[in-house]
């Protein structure tokens, strides 16, 4: 097979320059070199597209047959140098052990993530990811950060990578229009009073405020935190937080799903006109 400059054919299951593709899983992409930072793999055109626009350098794709047209014609790949991998519907399955979205792979170098106060500068209105796990959740949560106006992201080492092929298929590519970086579980509420902002935990609680109260208008930097999907953010954090902010519910229902309920605060803090 040639390594770089024209399409190649896929017709082996074995071949070395596909490993990334078959023989790791998410976490060793992402450790495969350090020191350095590792690789990640994007799913599907948009999000290729996303990448791209967002700097990150290819490191080669893998399509299948049927749509390397419409690859070129949507600008999905535009370095010669790049190898492009091609094969039928059958062989690239076997070789990824999935169904691949559109029919599209693309593996890029990550990039060295900034600081937290690199992504609070000049930031407004930022979220808090406490420990999320689920890499739909972690998507949801950054495409509705992107479209409802928030400035950046903050993740705790707990949550799941946004660059996970599934957090950021399901984010549409948003994990590429938004700042983020990881910052400590320890001290982030005691970081960010210092930076300026007005820390919000979003937490059933006694004394919480709705999420639509006033109070929130007149903030003018304000942290969003949302919690752990079965345990909620801990006392701790709750207790250290400015506020406790709520969504009121009908029917007996008690709470949202994560996403949902970071939709519903984002709209009222960031996303309304």
């Amino acid at each position: 097979m040639r390594k770089r400059g024209t399409v190649i054919k896929v017709t082996s299951l074995n071949e070395p320059e596909l490993a990334v593709y078959k023989n790791r899983n998410e976490s060793q992409l992402k450790h495969m070199n350090e020191p350095r930072e590792g690789i990640f793999i994007a799913e599907s055109p948009n999000v290729i597209l996303r990448a791209l626009e967002a700097g990150m350098k290819p490191v080669s794709y893998l399509i299948e047959e049927t749509q390397i047209k419409n690859a070129y014609e949507k600008k999905v790949i535009t370095d010669e140098e790049v190898p492009v991998y091609v094969g039928d519907h059958k062989v690239l399955t076997q070789i990824i052990g999935y169904e691949m979205a559109r029919g599209m792979l693309c593996a890029f170098e990550r990039k060295e993530l900034s600081k937290p106060e690199d992504i609070c500068k000049g930031a407004n209105k930022i979220v808090v990811m406490d420990d999320i796990e689920n890499p739909a959740n972690i998507g949801a949560i950054f495409r509705s950060a992107a479209a409802l106006n928030m400035d950046g992201i903050l993740l705790t080492k707990g949550c799941s990578d946004p660059l996970y092929r599934r957090a950021a298929r399901v984010s549409m590519g948003a994990v590429f229009m938004i700042p983020w970086t990881y910052i400590s579980r320890e001290d982030y509420v005691e970081i960010l009073r210092e930076l300026g902002y007005f820390t919000v935990a979003l937490a059933l609680s006694p004394d919480s405020f709705s999420v639509s109260d006033p109070l929130f208008k007149r903030k003018n930097r304000i942290a969003v935190v949302l919690g752990n999907e079965s345990d909620g953010l801990s006392s701790e954090i709750v207790n250290k937080a400015d506020a406790v902010a709520m969504i009121p519910m009908s029917n007996g229902v008690d709470s949202l799903n994560v996403a949902m309920a970071g939709t519903v605060a984002f709209w009222e803090f960031g996303g309304k006109k």
